[in-house]
């Protein structure tokens, strides 16, 4: 029972991870590049926000799914059958929210969230230049999150295969 409990707990965490990657690949290859075609700033502004707070939301669960998955295999399973894989892509999987976010606002000097607070009380003035700028912020830290979410992903593939689950 306890090998079925710890095999479902990595599937999971595996799925999730994936799922996770995919998400941030494709906000930074696909949906933030086509928000600088819209037309108006208001409009580009509008979805940046929805975008940006359906993507937070997403992300923190699949995130959370993930690392407790993968850290649960990991303390379930046999000390001799304990392999620091799991360890490490949980841990990866955490850093790619949090660590990511402080690395990212680290590097600017700046607050992030503090900015776009700051976009979304404009109202009714929205500066063009300030939206392709938030947008572009956020391509890349979308784009740092899938290359460690990846990395994990990468690690948790070659690491269920060595285990033979």
């Amino acid at each position: 029972m306890p090998s079925n409990t710890i095999s479902l707990c990595k599937f999971v965490g595996t799925i999730n991870l994936g799922l996770l990657t995919g998400v941030s690949a494709s906000l930074a290859v696909v949906t933030l590049p086509a928000l600088l075609t819209l037309s108006t700033a208001t409009t580009a502004r509008q979805t940046l926000s929805y975008i940006s707070s359906r993507t937070k939301t997403l992300s923190l669960c699949l995130r959370g799914v993930t690392a407790s998955a993968l850290f649960l295999a990991y303390i379930l399973s046999p000390r001799r059958f304990r392999h620091p894989y799991l360890l490490y892509t949980s841990v990866f999987t955490f850093a790619s929210g949090l660590g990511v976010d402080y690395a990212i606002a680290y590097s600017e000097g700046t607050n992030e969230q503090r900015q776009q607070l700051d976009l979304e009380a404009q109202g009714d003035e929205v500066n063009g230049e300030e939206v392709r700028q938030a947008v572009e912020r956020m391509k890349v830290t979308e784009g740092v999150r899938a290359a460690v979410a990846g990395a994990a992903f990468a690690m948790q593939v070659v690491g269920m295969w060595g285990d033979g689950a």
